[in-house]
């Protein structure tokens, strides 16, 4: 199995320095532009099976652009959302900082934030996507359009890491990384490439 994992562009909460998680923000007109360049390089370089994404706007309408241009099949997946914030979803950092303050020492993995859920919930949603997607295209190419948070813990959940792990994998707007699965072995290809951006946006 390839997979591909892909990051949104730039939403509009990038720009309004506010915590996003389930706050369900759309692109801006730049994170538009970055999508629409990560579709041309996908038609030019990417063989894609499947689909998946996140049923959040950033990310679907980050992969409407791709799947334009590609020919393939596209499923929308709530567990591929972004980390449950709860309370925090479209606040102001500031005032997030005020009103719900980071317990000392920090939060405890299997304490959730206030109406939202706990890191533990989060990786176990994101195994079960990934185990869904591994059993129903074992032997294809599939694309998943995501979030910076869970693609962090899908990487995370394929390389066997702990809940608490010290590893984070970062990816930029409409970044992708490239990873191999075969014979219970992971390959990394590529991590939080952007060349599209480089090349297309220039």
């Amino acid at each position: 199995m390839e997979l591909i994992l892909v990051r949104h562009g730039e939403s509009e909460a990038d720009l309004l320095n506010v915590h996003e998680g389930r706050a369900d923000f759309s692109l801006t007109d730049r994170g538009r532009m970055q999508a629409e360049a990560l579709a041309e390089y996908a038609s030019r370089h990417f063989s894609v099976d499947v689909m998946y994404c996140s049923t959040l706007k950033r990310a679907r309408e980050t992969a409407g652009f791709v799947h334009k241009r590609l020919n393939c099949p596209l499923h929308y997946l709530e567990d591929l959302m972004e980390w449950n914030n709860g309370v925090l979803a479209g606040l102001k950092r500031e005032e997030a900082a005020k009103r719900y303050p980071e317990p000392a020492g920090g939060r405890k993995p299997h304490v959730p934030v206030e109406n939202g859920e706990s890191h533990i919930d989060f990786r176990l949603r994101i195994e079960r996507a990934i185990s869904m997607i591994k059993h129903a295209h074992p032997d294809e190419k599939v694309m998943i359009v995501s979030h910076g948070g869970a693609i962090s813990n899908i990487i995370n959940a394929l390389y066997q890491m702990p809940v608490v792990s010290p590893f984070r994998f970062a990816t930029g707007d409409t970044g992708f990384h490239h990873l191999i699965l075969k014979d219970g072995n992971v390959t990394t290809r590529v991590l939080n490439c952007q060349d599209h951006l480089k090349i297309e946006m220039r």
